[in-house]
């Protein structure tokens, strides 16, 4: 053979090779990326099957008209969606994105069946939904078929709890306790159980949409006697534990809904401040941003640390009609209501963490348009009231999805009229105004992920629950009962005097006269009306539970029950009232149930008029009130009148049996109030701090220990538990749990003093660094710099007492650390202060991210060229000794072998967090074991040769004869 020719075949032979190593290159680049190398989001993020993906899809799908459709929740009047009612209109023609059930608007029967009823309304609505689009529809522009895409309906419901006024559902399901009575066990777990339970029956019933939890801090309690405030709507009056119950209540609704119902918190940013409701005025809080930060948005805060989708934070908020003088620093310049006011909900929408969770695909609906509190601030008068520039306002404001009930213009006929002229508005601006086009695109998007997110397919089979799921429901009272028993609290007196006062219960030939604030309702307007706090409630529950049926410790004959409104009639000198004066004056026992003294009732105070125009009978009687719904309405003259006074927070049956155990003690009361109540001098601020009288723990570690916080509030540790230490060691100190004085873990963010001093004598240095608690521990580093005896203390006012730590270095040797019980409070001046750079705050760790780690781009880059540097050396090094052949092999098992290394290390699920946190130098020593083994591989290959090489270089295209 020719020179000319073996170089030709060798040239050949290495462009092959070439082309082998370039693909080989490609697809081992391409893996780099996936596992590490790329800066783009998560795989759960770009995945083509997430929620948004899908949702972005079907946008591209749809009309002008679906699309606007899908912006609007509205209300309808009753039970009927057969074709031509203006609902089943509004769900086929114009294509709403959902509805929200209420009581008000007919939309449930009862008492009988309104379990089965509303479970058949809210089939029929999807029914009707899916219907439509099984036959082509026309084009109005077009005049051409229009194939729609059944999209399911958001079907919504504002369940509160405490039944009457708050619950829209208060027959078949299961009585749920206020929000209030759940803030009041101070037990997050008992808030995610309550959750569970109303998720599990709302989703077996169809909704797929709840309207709450209420995140609203009652930090001022309204005194008023008009009682238009939050009551028990709230779990309380301190935004760390409103936060903490929201977060908890959250996760317990996803949970028990199995992930389909849609968590809206309400009432973003907060209406805990006003005094009215802002159902029929927009009322007015004066606070600054910075305020509200602290207070009002705090709750909003916690449960928005998480992106949509995660189990503890809402899918949406709902944006108040409430507005804010000194909002923006100006305290004479008012906003318009947030859910109005682009600027303002701008503003707010860019607080972090809310900002990331917007940003994230969080939904904002808006509070009801159709409300009085809207009319009349668009016309003070009522008379004008354009329905389309309230809704553009709105949805230009921010609001994605505008709630619409009782929307009827001025003008218009009813509010289908008003609704429909809104819809086709909207339609008319989108094809005209292509930035509203956008807009609307946007806020569609928002919608349809959030109903992927609940449904992976849009299917009715997958929409609608199926019929057994009914069976569960209103049968979960026992999560009731023990929210009541650990939530009942002795507000007067304390419980220290109480068997001063109550020695014993009633005994069987005592007369008791029950007095009770009766609650009626309907649960529709054509419903029979129904005794939701019944007159002889109380009554009756004692006799159930102590009654002749039950061990006879008492003589119904004895009892007799009468309303607030015989009452009334009675001190205003009713004739006809000679039975209750003949009972009230022979009873030793005068037992009060009372709600809140709200407006057009006026009989609700007819407990105070008792206690101030006739104090005579009651005089020598034992005098006991039980608070039902929020316990600050009486105030401290009205409270020194008792001889006890407790709050029960909801008026849900167990709360009534709970109050009766309390009276005949069978139950000690073990709740504490989530609010302030003036009338007995307890501040919530107070009793949230820190307990004067415990001794805080004081835990102290070699840094990068995980041992857990001390539970106990004066541990020991011995000098065989305790670590050593030597100087030059940086040591953890942290203290155990800090109790406030209802002996909760006080909130988060309270400030912790620790104290070390250093050195003996004269030379005494005390070092004061500032921290605050996570749940309920604080933390921080000190680092060791002499040899001398080292002593820690803590303190967080007003608890001013803990264990005294010592670290005793003595020529620097190693030493233990022992712990003391202090005998004296410690003084509070330090012999000399001084800001050491070593002493630094242990940093705030962050939870984990769901979202998969990743490599930065350039370390991947960089491993790439070192790989491909390493064997091209190695084969070039091979090249002056071997055959051309045997280089290439040598050079591409080095290849390999080092890529084999890189990927294993970030495939396996042992090493890979391990190399991440090593970055670099980590990747790079596992690619160069990786090429040392690779061409270890090669040379073993050429020496053992035989068939297998042969085969190996046929399948490569290697041809040995050319």
């Amino acid at each position: 053979m020719s020179r000319g020719r073996q170089t030709k075949i060798e040239d050949e032979r290495a462009n092959r090779y070439w082309g082998w190593v370039v693909r080989i290159g490609l697809l081992i680049l391409a893996l780099m990326a996936l596992l590490g190398g790329s800066p783009t989001p998560s795989l759960a993020q770009t995945s083509p099957n997430s929620a948004e993906a899908r949702a972005r899809e079907l946008l591209a799908r749809l009309s002008p008209e679906e699309k606007v459709g899908q912006l609007f929740l509205v209300g309808f009047q009753g039970r009927d969606v057969s074709p031509g009612t203006p609902i089943h209109t509004l769900i086929t023609r114009y294509h709403i994105g959902g509805v929200v059930l209420s009581a008000a608007n007919d939309n449930f029967t009862g008492p009988e069946g309104t379990v089965a009823q509303t479970a058949a309304l809210i089939r029929n609505l999807q029914q009707v939904a899916w219907d439509i689009t099984q036959t082509p529809a026309m084009d109005v522009r077009s005049g051409q078929p229009l194939a729609l895409t059944y999209i399911p309906l958001l079907v919504g419901i504002s369940q509160e709890g405490d039944l009457y006024p708050n619950d829209q559902i208060f027959n078949g399901v299961t009585p749920l306790p206020s929000a209030m009575a759940v803030g009041a066990t101070w037990k997050p777990a008992l808030a995610e159980q309550v959750g569970q339970v109303l998720g599990k029956e709302l989703y077996a019933l169809g909704f797929n949409l709840y309207l709450g939890p209420s995140l609203d801090v009652l930090d001022v309690p309204n005194l008023g006697i008009s009682g238009e405030d939050l009551g028990t709507r709230t779990f309380g009056g301190d935004p760390y534990w409103v936060g903490e119950m929201g977060k908890a209540f959250i996760r317990g609704v996803h949970a028990g809904s199995n992930g389909r119902i849609a968590v809206i918190a309400k009432h973003f940013p907060g209406q805990g401040s006003s005094d009215r409701s802002p159902e029929e005025e927009v009322a007015t809080v004066r606070k600054s941003l910075e305020q509200l930060k602290q207070v009002e948005l705090a709750p909003f805060f916690a449960v928005t640390q998480a992106l949509p989708g995660n189990p503890i934070s809402p899918d949406g908020v709902l944006v108040s009609h409430i507005r804010y003088q000194g909002f923006q620093g100006n305290i004479r310049a008012s906003t318009r209501p947030i859910s109005l006011d682009a600027t303002a909900l701008e503003q707010l929408l860019k607080l972090e963490p809310i900002g990331i969770w917007y940003q994230g695909g969080g939904l904002i609906i808006s509070d009801n348009l159709g409300s009085n509190a809207v009319k009349r601030f668009f016309d003070p008068t009522g008379q004008n009231f354009d329905p389309r520039l309230v809704a553009r306002t709105a949805f230009l404001a921010g609001n994605d999805l505008l709630y619409l009930n009782n929307f009827v213009g001025s003008g218009d006929t009813d509010a289908f009229d008003s609704i429909a002229k809104t819809l086709d508005a909207f339609v008319q601006k989108y094809l005209e105004d292509p930035a509203f086009a956008e807009r609307v695109d946007a806020s569609v998007l928002r919608i349809l992920t959030l109903k992927f997110r609940l449904y992976p397919s849009f299917v009715l089979e997958d929409v609608i629950p199926e019929a057994i799921a009914l069976n569960e429901v209103g049968r979960s009272q026992s999560v009731v009962f023990e929210v009541a028993r650990q939530s009942v609290t002795l507000l007067s007196p304390d419980a220290a005097d109480l068997s001063d006062a109550l020695p014993r219960p009633p005994a069987t030939r005592e007369g008791m006269i029950f007095f009770t604030d009766v609650e009626n309702a309907r649960q529709c307007s054509t419903c029979p009306e129904q005794s939701v706090f019944a007159v002889d409630g109380l009554k009756k529950a004692i006799v159930r539970l102590y009654g002749p049926q039950a061990g006879g410790q008492i003589n119904e004959a004895y009892l007799s029950a009468y309303s607030f409104q015989d009452l009334t009639a009675y001190l205003n000198g009713g004739q006809e009232m000679t039975a209750l004066d003949n009972n009230l004056r022979q009873a030793e026992w005068v037992i009060f149930s009372i709600l809140n003294p709200r407006r057009g009732h006026p009989e609700a105070n007819a407990l105070r008029r008792l206690l101030t125009e006739r104090p005579d009978l009651i005089r020598n009687k034992r005098v006991i009130v039980f608070a039902f719904n929020a316990p600050y309405y009486l105030d401290a003259t009205d409270i020194s009148k008792l001889t006890a006074y407790y709050a029960v927070y909801s008026k849900a049956p167990p709360f009534l049996d709970m109050a009766a155990r309390v009276l005949f003690q069978e139950v000690v009361p073990v709740g504490a109030s989530p609010v302030s109540v003036p009338g007995i001098g307890y501040d919530l601020i107070t009793a949230t701090s820190p307990d004067p009288t415990q001794v805080i723990p004081i835990i102290v570690e070699p840094v990068g220990s995980e041992g857990a916080a001390i539970p106990s509030n004066t541990p020991q540790i011995t000098a065989t538990e305790a670590p050593s230490f030597r100087v030059g060691d940086v040591i953890s100190i942290r203290t155990g749990l800090i109790y406030d004085h209802n002996r909760n873990p006080v909130p988060d963010g309270t400030v912790v003093r620790f104290m070390v001093t250093a050195g003996v004598g004269e030379k005494r240095i005390q070092q004061q660094i500032e921290t605050v608690t996570v749940q309920g521990v604080a933390q921080t580093t000190y680092k060791i710099t002499e040899t001398s005896p080292i002593e820690i203390r803590a303190a967080s006012d007003p608890a001013l007492l803990s264990q005294i730590i010592t670290i005793n270095i003595i020529n620097g040797q190693e030493a233990a650390v022992t712990a003391v019980l202090p005998t004296t409070i410690p003084t509070e001046v330090p012999e000399r202060t001084v800001t050491p750079a070593e002493i630094t705050p242990t940093p705030t760790v962050e939870p984990p991210t769901a979202e998969e780690e990743t490599l930065p781009f350039g370390v991947g880059l960089i491993s790439l060229v070192v790989v491909w540097g390493i064997g091209l050396g190695v084969g070039g090094i091979a090249a002056k000794k071997l055959a051309m052949r045997l280089a290439y092999q040598q050079s591409m098992f080095t290849i390999i072998g080092g890529m084999v290394a890189y990927v294993a290390t970030l495939l396996l699920p042992a090493s890979r967090s391990g190399f991440l946190q090593a970055g670099l130098p980590g990747i790079l020593v596992a690619i160069l074991l990786g090429c040392g083994v690779g061409w270890g591989l090669g040379r073993l290959w050429q020496v053992a040769g035989g068939q297998m090489r042969t085969w190996l270089e046929h399948w490569l295209g290697i041809n040995e004869s050319e």
